[in-house]
């Protein structure tokens, strides 16, 4: 886990350690420091002390210096002969694994089964010889009301955080060139600030657009809620991705998504079925795609119809079985082996799953 804190979204960790605590299963959710060295001292600490009373480890997984975690946490597991499921996540993750191969073989072949929330995710991992499981990220489906669009207003809404990663300026850019055709057109941004919020907020005055752009900050669950339902179009500008939770949600309340077509999302996104795609950083091609919601209510009427049940996957109802199936079969495989056999590593890993959801 990655602490809970108002000012910060909830992880998939969190949410499911909520949702198989509502189910009364016992879960022990580690940590809930914010700060990461006194983080992973609450995780060696609590699976030092208390690895007698566990089943298995879910181990939330991520690139950059967050692997450390994965790293001290998987070791840990094997000396203490506890199963462990590592969850892949981030669009970064397969180059990271590039940059350093033998410190994230190291670490991988730890976990008796990799999980990927994407078939993205799982065929990049894959090329370096894992087998994944697919298991989707999960919403709370029954918390977003969907209201189905079809004669739609320019009104578009961007969430991410203000960082390179997720391309801000690119959002501004897309407003500013629909509004030539729309000039009733809005924006609004929404998402913590990871260094680059008061660059777009000078892009946005520099180009005249101060009336048509509002900053909502971060939002939480009901503010997200109340934001996306109000809005008409959900524009996602990633110059990599996985599977953003932001595009199942907006999907789930009936929002039309138009987004680039990078890492995990042409997985995600069937262009012009339950979405549109366009080519990273092609702003006319964002704002020819936004047009055709516009012009088309029939299409858009479609895109939503469809968005919805694609989230629907994500539902806990459809989630669950899978979760609740892979730890079933990872304790029956971990008790029918010797535990300390030279080489388990992933044992469990390299036997496909053929029950997927």
């Amino acid at each position: 886990m990655l602490g809970r804190n108002v000012e910060s979204n909830t992880t998939q960790g969190q949410i499911i350690a909520d949702l198989f605590t509502a189910e009364g299963y016992k879960v022990t959710c580690v940590s809930s420091k914010i700060n990461r060295v006194l983080r992973l001292a609450e995780i060696i600490k609590t699976l030092a002390l208390g690895f007698r009373k566990f089943d298995s480890v879910l181990v939330e997984t991520y690139s950059g210096m967050s692997f450390i975690t994965a790293d001290v946490t998987g070791f840990l597991c094997r000396m203490f002969r506890l199963p462990s499921i590592m969850i892949l996540h981030g669009g970064n993750l397969p180059e990271f694994m590039r940059r350093y191969p033998r410190w994230t073989k190291r670490v991988l072949n730890r976990a008796d089964v990799l999980v990927a929330p994407s078939d993205f995710l799982a065929k990049e991992i894959g090329d370096f010889g894992y087998e994944i499981t697919v298991i989707t990220n999960v919403i709370d489906l029954s918390l977003y009301a969907f209201r189905e669009r079809s004669k739609i207003v320019p009104n578009l809404i961007w969430m991410r955080s203000f960082h390179s990663v997720y391309n801000p300026e690119m959002a501004v850019k897309v407003l500013a060139e629909l509004r030539q055709t729309e000039p009733d057109a809005t924006l609004t941004m929404a998402g913590n600030d990871k260094g680059l919020e008061r660059e777009v907020k000078a892009l946005v005055e520099k180009v005249g657009l101060s009336g048509a752009v509002r900053f909502a900050g971060f939002l939480d669950l009901e503010k997200k809620l109340k934001e996306f339902s109000a809005a008409d179009i959900y524009i996602n500008t990633n110059r990599i991705d996985n599977m953003p939770v932001s595009v199942v949600e907006a999907r789930a309340l009936g929002l039309p998504v138009v987004a680039t077509n990078v890492g995990g999302l042409p997985y995600l996104i069937d262009n012009g079925e339950n979405g549109f795609l366009s080519p990273s950083e092609d702003i006319s091609a964002m704002v020819k795609n936004i047009k055709k919601l516009l012009d088309r209510p029939d299409l858009t009427q479609k895109i939503s119809q469809n968005g919805r049940i694609s989230a629907e996957r994500s539902a806990w109802t459809a989630v669950r079985p899978a979760w609740e199936r892979l730890i079933g079969e990872v304790l029956e495989s971990r008790s029918s082996v010797k535990i300390d056999s030279p080489g388990l590593g992933n044992k469990y890993g390299r036997e496909r799953i053929k029950d997927q959801l």
